[in-house]
């Protein structure tokens, strides 16, 4: 038999993690290996299993505090309490355990108020990139998520049809069971959760055959999303009510598309202006005129003014990028002008740059005079 893996390393946790770190790996790799998303898989099958385990272990302070000190030799004789087992049993894991853990329950302890109301549906992330003018204009993308719903079969019941969940004879409907304790001090009453239902205050008999008795399924699923236009690098795309199922009621979450955006070649952003330089020729420079510039939306002329120095700005108001909310209105785009030396000068050329160089002088290069003006007068 193959040698059990560190639980830590099969959720991908440091050993120092939090209990809302250790939770979090376990949903994600739960649903990434569950039956229903992977049929007839038994590799997946065996991670989902192995992934239990360690939940089932590492969730419980008890125990794992005994795991950090004896490691799994601290459940070699109880077989069980966090060791392997079935779909049903991961240390008093079934399916009805593991997905209340995606809705804020837990299987060991808690009120039972609290475990037996409404409880609203985790909230999904799904990551989408978007090229520069997707998220400049706006889109729509197609995304696929995996998703955690009611059952239809037992609408969430978790009862085969034809029955229903019974009230726990042992804690009558509570979750939970007092037990009391003689002390030198005196007697101490402890509330524990009921070991018969798990805390849920149910029992169900019969399970669903769809679901295995947890009332819930994980399908994956297809959603067309518009991205706004305006919409920047780390941003979210907020869809209500997308995110998983609740529980006992309770409300679904939300699902939250976080964008990346790929940079651009030409255009940088800065808020919701755009920034890119603009190569000009010595004449055009010079002598001023009118060239083709690329702006957002393609190219157009602008008018470059005589004696343009390289590092001048010309500013086109109304093309940057749509504010978020309020895509009429709009930032700028600078055009900062880079004036560029010609090279692959023939003779030719190069007599007729001595000749203006001649006739020219110091006097039409205002910062060279006033530079040789502060060298010679130091």
């Amino acid at each position: 038999m193959a040698e059990k893996r560190d639980y830590y390393e099969v959720l991908g946790v440091d050993k120092k993690a939090d209990d809302a770190t250790i939770k979090k790996a376990f949903r994600t790799l739960a649903k990434k290996y569950h039956p229903d998303l992977n049929p007839n898989d038994k590799e997946a099958e065996e991670k989902f299993k192995e992934v239990n385990e360690a939940y089932g272990v590492l969730s419980d302070p008890e125990k794992r505090a005994k795991y950090d000190q004896l490691g799994h030799a601290a459940f070699d004789q109880t077989a069980g309490a966090g060791g392997a087992g079935g779909y049903g049993g991961f240390g008093g894991f079934d399916f009805g355990d593991i997905f209340s853990s995606f809705f804020g329950g837990s299987s060991m302890g808690g009120d039972s108020a609290r475990r037996n109301g409404p409880v609203q549906g985790d909230d999904l992330e799904v990551n989408v990139t978007l090229d520069f003018k997707e998220a400049i204009f706006g889109c729509k993308k197609e995304i696929s998520y995996n998703r955690t719903e009611r059952c239809a079969q037992c609408n969430g019941t978790g009862a085969a049809q034809g029955t229903s969940p019974e009230v726990c004879t042992t804690c009558r409907g509570s979750g939970q069971v007092r037990q009391s304790q003689r002390t030198p001090l005196g007697v101490f009453q402890t509330t524990r959760v009921c070991p018969d239902c798990r805390g849920k205050g149910k029992i169900i008999r019969t399970p669903c055959s769809a679901c295995r008795g947890s009332g819930f399924k994980v399908a994956k699923k297809k959603l067309v999303v518009t991205i706004p236009a305006g919409i920047d690098n780390g941003q979210n795309v907020v869809i209500r009510s997308k995110g998983d199922d609740g529980a006992n009621g309770g409300a679904a979450g939300d699902l939250y598309i976080s964008v990346t955006v790929r940079p651009d070649p030409v255009f940088e952003r800065r808020g919701n202006d755009v920034h890119c330089e603009v190569p000009v020729t010595f004449v055009e420079a010079a002598l001023g005129g009118d060239i083709d510039v690329e702006t957002l939306e393609g190219q157009e002329k602008v008018t470059v003014p005589a004696e343009t120095q390289t590092g001048a700005v010309l500013i086109l108001k109304g093309k940057g990028v749509p504010y978020l909310n309020n895509s009429k209105n709009r930032g700028n785009l600078y055009l900062h002008c880079l004036v560029e030396t010609p090279r692959g000068l023939t003779e030719k050329q190069k007599n007729i740059l001595r000749q203006f160089g001649d006739a020219t002088g110091n006097k039409n290069y205002q910062k060279k005079q006033s530079f040789l003006k502060r060298f010679f007068n130091k």
